[in-house]
Protein backbone atom coordinates (compact mmCIF):
# COMPACT_ATOMS: atom_id res chain seq x y z
CA UNK A 1 0.00 0.00 0.00
CA UNK A 2 1.49 3.71 -0.81
CA UNK A 3 1.35 6.41 1.25
CA UNK A 4 0.38 9.60 0.72
CA UNK A 5 2.49 12.51 1.20
CA UNK A 6 0.22 15.32 2.03
CA UNK A 7 2.60 17.46 4.63
CA UNK A 8 4.59 19.32 1.82
CA UNK A 9 1.20 19.71 0.00
CA UNK A 10 0.24 21.09 3.23
CA UNK A 11 3.12 23.18 4.41
CA UNK A 12 2.72 24.95 0.54
CA UNK A 13 -0.39 25.64 1.07
CA UNK A 14 -0.12 27.66 4.67
CA UNK A 15 2.79 29.70 2.95
CA UNK A 16 0.78 30.22 0.44
CA UNK A 17 -1.62 31.35 2.26
CA UNK A 18 0.60 33.35 4.49
CA UNK A 19 2.48 34.91 2.13
CA UNK A 20 -1.09 36.58 0.52
CA UNK A 21 -2.11 37.64 4.04
CA UNK A 22 1.05 39.34 4.74
CA UNK A 23 1.03 43.03 5.01
CA UNK A 24 3.39 44.53 2.49
CA UNK A 25 5.83 47.32 4.40
CA UNK A 26 3.39 50.25 2.54
CA UNK A 27 0.38 48.87 4.66
CA UNK A 28 2.22 48.27 7.51
CA UNK A 29 3.79 52.25 7.57
CA UNK A 30 -0.48 53.41 6.47
CA UNK A 31 -1.65 51.81 10.11
CA UNK A 32 0.27 53.90 12.58
CA UNK A 33 -0.69 57.47 10.68
CA UNK A 34 -3.97 58.81 12.63
CA UNK A 35 -5.80 61.66 13.62
CA UNK A 36 -4.76 61.06 17.36
CA UNK A 37 -0.95 61.40 16.85
CA UNK A 38 -1.65 64.84 14.42
CA UNK A 39 -3.76 66.30 16.64
CA UNK A 40 -1.52 66.02 19.63
CA UNK A 41 1.23 67.33 17.59
CA UNK A 42 -0.69 70.59 16.22
CA UNK A 43 -2.08 70.95 19.28
CA UNK A 44 1.12 71.34 21.25
CA UNK A 45 2.21 73.68 18.73
CA UNK A 46 -0.39 75.58 18.12
CA UNK A 47 -0.75 75.97 21.62
CA UNK A 48 -0.99 79.96 22.74
CA UNK A 49 2.04 79.14 25.25
CA UNK A 50 4.30 78.96 22.38
CA UNK A 51 3.45 82.69 21.24
CA UNK A 52 3.48 81.59 17.75
CA UNK A 53 6.83 80.25 17.29
CA UNK A 54 8.90 83.27 15.94
CA UNK A 55 11.85 81.87 14.62
CA UNK A 56 15.09 83.44 16.61
CA UNK A 57 13.16 83.79 19.94
CA UNK A 58 12.59 81.48 22.90
CA UNK A 59 9.46 80.01 21.52
CA UNK A 60 10.67 78.88 18.22
CA UNK A 61 13.10 77.05 20.32
CA UNK A 62 10.76 75.84 22.26
CA UNK A 63 9.05 74.61 19.17
CA UNK A 64 12.48 72.80 17.83
CA UNK A 65 13.42 71.40 21.63
CA UNK A 66 9.87 69.77 21.19
CA UNK A 67 10.54 68.11 17.53
CA UNK A 68 13.75 67.26 18.70
CA UNK A 69 12.17 64.88 21.66
CA UNK A 70 9.83 63.07 19.34
CA UNK A 71 12.69 62.42 17.29
CA UNK A 72 14.28 61.21 19.83
CA UNK A 73 11.30 59.08 21.35
CA UNK A 74 10.55 57.40 17.96
CA UNK A 75 14.38 56.14 18.03
CA UNK A 76 14.93 58.72 14.53
CA UNK A 77 19.47 59.45 14.69
CA UNK A 78 20.29 62.86 13.96
CA UNK A 79 21.96 64.12 11.06
CA UNK A 80 25.78 64.10 11.03
CA UNK A 81 25.87 63.61 15.33
CA UNK A 82 23.13 66.24 16.07
CA UNK A 83 19.65 67.21 15.69
CA UNK A 84 20.60 70.73 16.08
CA UNK A 85 21.86 72.47 13.02
CA UNK A 86 22.67 75.54 13.97
CA UNK A 87 22.80 78.73 11.69
CA UNK A 88 22.43 82.28 11.56
CA UNK A 89 20.83 85.57 8.98
CA UNK A 90 21.56 88.80 9.03
CA UNK A 91 19.55 91.87 8.34
CA UNK A 92 20.74 95.72 7.56
CA UNK A 93 19.29 98.15 10.31
CA UNK A 94 15.31 97.68 10.14
CA UNK A 95 14.80 101.25 8.43
CA UNK A 96 16.50 100.43 5.69
CA UNK A 97 14.23 100.30 2.84
CA UNK A 98 14.61 96.97 0.56
CA UNK A 99 16.48 95.02 2.99
CA UNK A 100 15.76 91.64 3.91
CA UNK A 101 17.01 88.49 5.90
CA UNK A 102 20.23 86.62 4.42
CA UNK A 103 21.92 83.75 5.05
CA UNK A 104 23.61 83.72 1.50
CA UNK A 105 27.75 84.28 2.92
CA UNK A 106 28.55 87.16 0.27
CA UNK A 107 25.06 88.98 1.53
CA UNK A 108 25.78 88.62 4.51
CA UNK A 109 29.31 90.08 4.04
CA UNK A 110 27.97 93.26 2.63
CA UNK A 111 25.58 93.58 5.57
CA UNK A 112 28.69 93.22 8.03
CA UNK A 113 30.04 95.69 6.26
CA UNK A 114 27.73 98.30 6.43
CA UNK A 115 28.27 98.74 10.46
CA UNK A 116 24.77 98.30 11.54
CA UNK A 117 23.07 95.60 11.53
CA UNK A 118 20.43 92.45 12.99
CA UNK A 119 21.52 89.03 13.67
CA UNK A 120 19.11 85.79 14.18
CA UNK A 121 20.37 82.70 15.83
CA UNK A 122 18.18 79.69 14.00
CA UNK A 123 18.38 76.04 14.24
CA UNK A 124 17.45 73.49 11.25
CA UNK A 125 16.23 70.31 13.15
CA UNK A 126 17.53 67.54 10.75
CA UNK A 127 16.72 63.26 11.39
CA UNK A 128 17.63 60.75 9.71
CA UNK A 129 16.97 56.99 8.38
CA UNK A 130 20.18 55.74 6.73
CA UNK A 131 19.58 53.74 3.60
CA UNK A 132 21.23 50.98 1.87
CA UNK A 133 22.55 53.59 -0.57
CA UNK A 134 24.06 56.10 1.80
CA UNK A 135 24.79 58.46 -1.05
CA UNK A 136 21.39 58.75 -2.66
CA UNK A 137 19.31 61.10 -0.30
CA UNK A 138 15.93 62.11 -0.66
CA UNK A 139 14.46 64.67 2.03
CA UNK A 140 10.65 65.46 3.05
CA UNK A 141 10.39 68.61 5.17
CA UNK A 142 7.88 71.29 6.97
CA UNK A 143 9.23 74.56 7.93
CA UNK A 144 8.15 74.95 12.41
CA UNK A 145 7.97 78.88 12.58
CA UNK A 146 5.39 81.22 12.39
CA UNK A 147 4.88 84.60 13.09
CA UNK A 148 4.81 84.80 16.73
CA UNK A 149 3.18 88.04 18.57
CA UNK A 150 1.83 91.63 17.88
CA UNK A 151 2.10 93.29 21.29
CA UNK A 152 -0.45 96.30 19.61
CA UNK A 153 -3.36 94.34 18.28
CA UNK A 154 -6.56 94.94 19.67
CA UNK A 155 -7.88 91.04 21.10
CA UNK A 156 -6.08 88.16 20.45
CA UNK A 157 -2.23 89.03 19.85
CA UNK A 158 -1.25 85.14 19.18
CA UNK A 159 -0.37 83.85 15.81
CA UNK A 160 -0.82 80.66 16.59
CA UNK A 161 0.49 78.70 13.35
CA UNK A 162 -2.16 75.50 13.61
CA UNK A 163 -2.20 75.40 9.68
CA UNK A 164 0.70 77.56 9.26
CA UNK A 165 2.88 75.03 9.81
CA UNK A 166 2.06 72.70 12.62
CA UNK A 167 0.26 70.60 10.51
CA UNK A 168 3.08 70.21 8.19
CA UNK A 169 5.44 69.48 10.67
CA UNK A 170 3.05 66.97 12.06
CA UNK A 171 2.66 65.20 8.62
CA UNK A 172 6.73 65.02 8.56
CA UNK A 173 6.69 63.36 12.17
CA UNK A 174 4.31 61.22 11.61
CA UNK A 175 5.62 59.79 8.44
CA UNK A 176 8.93 59.14 10.43
CA UNK A 177 7.24 56.70 12.08
CA UNK A 178 5.70 55.21 9.48
CA UNK A 179 9.02 54.48 8.15
CA UNK A 180 9.82 52.33 10.87
CA UNK A 181 6.41 51.07 11.36
CA UNK A 182 7.57 48.90 7.75
CA UNK A 183 10.68 46.86 9.15
CA UNK A 184 12.46 47.46 6.00
CA UNK A 185 15.59 49.85 5.59
CA UNK A 186 14.76 52.68 2.53
CA UNK A 187 17.24 51.67 -0.60
CA UNK A 188 18.11 55.26 -0.03
CA UNK A 189 18.76 57.59 2.81
CA UNK A 190 15.82 59.76 4.37
CA UNK A 191 16.30 62.60 5.83
CA UNK A 192 13.43 64.60 7.97
CA UNK A 193 13.67 68.37 8.16
CA UNK A 194 12.31 71.10 10.06
CA UNK A 195 13.26 74.06 8.97
CA UNK A 196 13.56 77.35 10.67
CA UNK A 197 12.77 80.76 9.24
CA UNK A 198 10.81 80.03 6.74
CA UNK A 199 8.80 82.94 7.62
CA UNK A 200 11.47 85.32 7.54
CA UNK A 201 12.26 84.21 3.90
CA UNK A 202 12.54 80.59 3.41
CA UNK A 203 16.36 81.03 5.70
CA UNK A 204 16.05 77.49 7.06
CA UNK A 205 16.13 75.97 3.69
CA UNK A 206 17.98 78.29 1.71
CA UNK A 207 20.94 78.09 4.11
CA UNK A 208 20.65 74.08 3.75
CA UNK A 209 20.89 73.93 0.47
CA UNK A 210 23.86 76.16 -0.04
CA UNK A 211 25.76 74.29 3.10
CA UNK A 212 24.92 70.76 3.07
CA UNK A 213 27.80 69.16 2.32
CA UNK A 214 25.63 66.16 0.36
CA UNK A 215 23.26 68.59 -1.53
CA UNK A 216 24.54 66.87 -4.86
CA UNK A 217 23.26 63.65 -3.83
CA UNK A 218 19.80 64.51 -3.04
CA UNK A 219 17.57 63.37 -5.55
CA UNK A 220 13.92 64.42 -4.10
CA UNK A 221 12.54 66.24 -1.85
CA UNK A 222 8.86 66.70 -0.69
CA UNK A 223 7.49 69.86 1.28
CA UNK A 224 4.63 70.42 3.15
CA UNK A 225 3.10 73.91 4.06
CA UNK A 226 -0.70 74.11 5.03
CA UNK A 227 -2.61 70.88 4.83
CA UNK A 228 -5.14 71.09 7.15
CA UNK A 229 -7.63 73.72 6.01
CA UNK A 230 -10.15 73.98 3.47
CA UNK A 231 -9.65 76.57 0.88
CA UNK A 232 -13.28 76.28 0.32
CA UNK A 233 -15.51 74.56 2.49
CA UNK A 234 -17.63 72.88 0.07
CA UNK A 235 -14.54 71.08 -1.30
CA UNK A 236 -13.44 69.41 1.87
CA UNK A 237 -11.06 66.74 0.16
CA UNK A 238 -9.58 69.69 -1.92
CA UNK A 239 -5.42 69.95 -2.35
CA UNK A 240 -3.02 71.18 -4.89
CA UNK A 241 -0.44 68.80 -5.76
CA UNK A 242 2.24 70.44 -7.22
CA UNK A 243 5.52 68.83 -8.39
CA UNK A 244 8.55 69.03 -11.28
CA UNK A 245 6.83 68.55 -14.48
CA UNK A 246 9.86 66.22 -15.84
CA UNK A 247 8.78 63.64 -13.52
CA UNK A 248 5.65 62.34 -14.12
CA UNK A 249 5.84 59.54 -11.98
CA UNK A 250 5.16 61.55 -9.15
CA UNK A 251 1.56 62.55 -10.74
CA UNK A 252 0.74 58.86 -11.28
CA UNK A 253 1.81 57.38 -7.82
CA UNK A 254 -0.93 59.40 -6.19
CA UNK A 255 -3.65 59.01 -8.74
CA UNK A 256 -2.70 54.97 -8.28
CA UNK A 257 -2.66 55.35 -4.66
CA UNK A 258 -6.02 56.94 -4.61
CA UNK A 259 -7.33 53.99 -6.55
CA UNK A 260 -4.82 51.38 -4.37
CA UNK A 261 -5.91 52.44 -0.96
CA UNK A 262 -8.57 54.31 -0.86
CA UNK A 263 -6.66 58.05 -0.01
CA UNK A 264 -9.75 59.97 0.71
CA UNK A 265 -8.47 63.10 -1.89
CA UNK A 266 -9.39 65.35 -4.75
CA UNK A 267 -5.97 66.58 -6.05
CA UNK A 268 -5.78 69.26 -8.05
CA UNK A 269 -2.76 67.93 -10.14
CA UNK A 270 -0.06 70.79 -11.13
CA UNK A 271 2.57 70.07 -12.36
CA UNK A 272 4.92 73.07 -12.94
CA UNK A 273 8.24 73.22 -14.77
CA UNK A 274 10.66 74.31 -12.17
CA UNK A 275 8.64 74.95 -8.88
CA UNK A 276 10.42 77.85 -7.43
CA UNK A 277 7.69 79.78 -5.69
CA UNK A 278 5.34 79.58 -2.64
CA UNK A 279 7.80 77.82 -0.06
CA UNK A 280 10.75 75.57 0.95
CA UNK A 281 10.43 73.48 -2.29
CA UNK A 282 11.01 76.85 -4.52
CA UNK A 283 14.98 76.45 -1.76
CA UNK A 284 15.28 72.86 -4.02
CA UNK A 285 13.72 73.08 -7.15
CA UNK A 286 16.64 75.98 -7.93
CA UNK A 287 18.94 73.34 -7.66
CA UNK A 288 17.22 71.42 -9.93
CA UNK A 289 15.78 68.79 -7.59
CA UNK A 290 12.90 67.36 -8.42
CA UNK A 291 9.91 67.87 -5.64
CA UNK A 292 6.40 67.55 -4.41
CA UNK A 293 4.79 69.81 -2.46
CA UNK A 294 0.91 69.16 -0.88
CA UNK A 295 -0.80 72.95 -0.31
CA UNK A 296 -4.39 73.53 0.38
CA UNK A 297 -4.84 76.70 -0.57
CA UNK A 298 -4.84 79.93 1.54
CA UNK A 299 -7.70 80.55 3.75
CA UNK A 300 -9.61 83.39 6.05
CA UNK A 301 -7.48 82.66 8.91
CA UNK A 302 -3.77 82.83 7.16
CA UNK A 303 -0.89 84.64 8.65
CA UNK A 304 -3.80 85.78 11.11
CA UNK A 305 -4.38 85.16 14.81
CA UNK A 306 -7.26 83.14 14.29
CA UNK A 307 -5.36 80.18 12.69
CA UNK A 308 -6.00 77.74 15.55
CA UNK A 309 -6.25 74.27 16.05
CA UNK A 310 -9.66 73.78 16.49
CA UNK A 311 -10.04 75.20 13.04
CA UNK A 312 -8.21 71.96 11.20
CA UNK A 313 -9.90 69.48 9.03
CA UNK A 314 -8.63 66.58 10.95
CA UNK A 315 -9.46 63.85 7.91
CA UNK A 316 -7.49 66.09 5.65
CA UNK A 317 -3.95 65.98 7.56
CA UNK A 318 -4.47 62.55 8.11
CA UNK A 319 -5.44 61.44 4.47
CA UNK A 320 -2.66 63.75 3.28
CA UNK A 321 -0.09 62.53 5.27
CA UNK A 322 -0.80 59.08 4.27
CA UNK A 323 -0.84 59.99 0.34
CA UNK A 324 2.64 61.70 1.35
CA UNK A 325 4.56 58.56 3.29
CA UNK A 326 3.56 56.30 0.28
CA UNK A 327 5.02 59.43 -1.89
CA UNK A 328 8.20 59.19 -0.07
CA UNK A 329 8.53 55.58 0.15
CA UNK A 330 8.41 54.96 -3.59
CA UNK A 331 11.06 58.24 -3.74
CA UNK A 332 12.95 56.09 -1.31
CA UNK A 333 13.11 52.56 -2.85
CA UNK A 334 12.25 53.07 -7.00
CA UNK A 335 15.07 52.68 -9.12
CA UNK A 336 13.79 55.47 -11.45
CA UNK A 337 11.04 57.93 -10.77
Amino acid sequence: MKTRRIFPTILVSLALAASLGAETPEEKGLKVINRLTAEAHIGFLADDDLRGREAGTRDGRIAGDYIVANLKSLGIKPLDGDYYHPFEAYHLERQKRGARWEVDPDSIARIKASGVYECLKLNNILGVIEGERQDEIVIVGAHYDHLGTDPFLAGDRIYNGADDNASGVSAVLQIARAFLATGERPKRTVIFAFWDGEEKGLLGSKHFVQSYRAIDSVKGYLNFDMIGRNNDEARPKHVVYFYTESHPAFGEWLKGDIQKYGIDLEPDYRPWDKPVGGSDNGSFARRDIPIIWYHTDAHPDYHLPSDHAERINWAKVVEITKASFLNLWYMANQENF
